[in-house]
């Protein structure tokens, strides 16, 4: 029977059954997390042989073309981890550039170098603007508003719907205000909802005519091969779209091995138009010599090629796939007849994104913290950590270890229909 159609009687009594076991459950002394998006120890063991995948004594330092990757220069990558990685985003390695081990760096210096120094060098750089915009849609990455908060950028927040970000939407404002100069885009397995942009959605978005000439995509695509399913997704590539409508400047694109060897070591990739690579390897010339080749070359001899690397990740699959399941499960059983939240089943990435009933969210998140059971703070996807109708809540299920989260999900869900119940008593008076 659905929450909503129960009588007052009813309701009371569903509120004290569901306190009753609540209490059981802080009683228990509980210490549980499931708030950051973070790799199992079992996924880092998956690439511990990676350490041992470049041996000096043996010559193995060099790239196949010869490089020494012990020093300086190849500011923009070696080839054998362009030949890698660009397989990946479905772009030529003069279109790519291989950096440290950090995807949000590399954005957080993009928007720095458009700030400073312009998208180009011919538009004005964006800090000559008395005030600058940025769309965002919503749920989205809490880190990328967090960016845009830290320079000062005005967000404005975008729904997203079941095919990507509401198109209406961003064409009309981008066509009517140059002060937008930009847009957060995880096209694919989206943090944290889990949906992939369809192939009119990212057609839409290489057809964007917006009134700034230095409005920039800035393509997150860092789920774009954590598949949970044999049958994932297809994501259209938003730079090939792009150089059909002329507008290949429009975009950039980021990825990288952050969850897929190891957090803190890997490998982050940026690709944009050759113009736009050209442009940014002008700028990094000032500011590094060359990023750790090493480490490149350890990452392309362990996976020896793009097949190696979606072999490695099907190994991933088979981890987090059953935690990912025991999420659902108790969702599906506990929630769905009740009626009380909805949530999108991912074909992949690493977040299943919750909504309760309107106001339950803060609610929930505060229940789940006192019976000893931590999530995401509630409204952190999105802008300024406000979410309007209170009922966003991002759960991470990679980490823990599978008993874990299903003791978690079980604290879970009992603090959704004691909030729930509780908000529709209230409602009742």
């Amino acid at each position: 029977m659905l929450l909503s159609e129960m009588s007052k009687e009813q309701l009371e009594k569903f509120k004290a059954e569901t306190q009753a076991e609540y209490d059981g459950y802080k009683e228990k002394g509980l210490s549980l997390n499931m708030e950051r998006g973070k790799p199992s120890s079992a996924q880092l063991d998956l690439a511990m042989k990676m350490l041992a995948a470049v041996n000096s004594y043996d010559a193995d330092y060099k790239a196949s073309d010869g490089t020494d990757c012990r020093n300086y220069g190849g500011l923009d990558g070696i080839i054998d981890a362009k030949n890698l990685f660009s397989p990946m985003l479905g772009v030529s390695n003069d279109e790519l550039i291989i950096c440290g081990n950090s995807s949000l760096n590399i954005m957080y210096d993009m928007i720095a170098r458009c700030i400073i120094f312009g998208v180009d060098g011919v538009h004005k750089p964006w800090k000559d603007y008395d005030k600058i915009k940025w769309l965002c849609p919503v749920p989205g990455y809490d880190r990328h508003f967090a960016i845009c908060e830290s320079f000062g950028i005005e967000m404005i927040p975008v729904p997203l719907k079941e095919d990507g970000p509401d198109m209406d939407m961003i064409e009309k404002l981008v066509a009517e205000d140059d002060t937008i100069k930009g847009i957060w885009c995880v096209p694919m397995y989206s943090n944290p909802t889990g949906i992939t942009y369809s192939d009119e959605v990212v057609k839409r978005f290489a057809a964007l005519n917006p009134k700034a000439e230095d409005f920039r995509i800035f393509w997150d695509n860092a789920y774009c091969i954590h598949h949970l399913t044999k049958t994932p997704d297809k994501l259209l590539n938003i730079l090939d779209e792009c150089k059909k409508t002329g507008r290949e400047d429009m975009v950039y694109m980021f990825a990288s091995t952050s969850k897929i060897t190891f957090a803190g070591g890997g490998i982050a990739v940026m690709a944009a138009s050759k113009k736009n690579v050209d442009y940014i390897k002008s700028l990094m010339t000032i500011q590094t010599i060359g990023y750790d080749k090493i480490n490149q070359l350890r990452h392309a001899k362990f996976f020896g090629n793009y097949e190696g690397l979606m072999a490695h990740m099907e190994k991933h699959r088979e981890i987090i796939a059953p935690r990912f399941e025991a999420v659902l499960s108790a969702l599906s059983k506990e929630i769905a007849p009740l009626g009380i939240g909805s949530w999108h089943n991912p074909n992949g990435g690493y977040f299943i994104s919750f909504d309760s009933m309107d106001g339950c969210a803060k609610r929930i998140v505060a229940l789940c913290k006192e019976a000893g059971v931590a999530l995401t703070p509630a409204g952190a996807a999105f802008p300024y950590r406000n979410d309007p109708r209170d009922r966003n809540i991002r759960i991470a299920p990679t980490f823990p270890p599978i008993e874990e989260i299903k003791e978690a999900m079980k604290v879970f869900v009992c603090a959704v229909k004691l909030a729930s119940a509780e908000k529709l008593l209230a409602d009742m008076k």
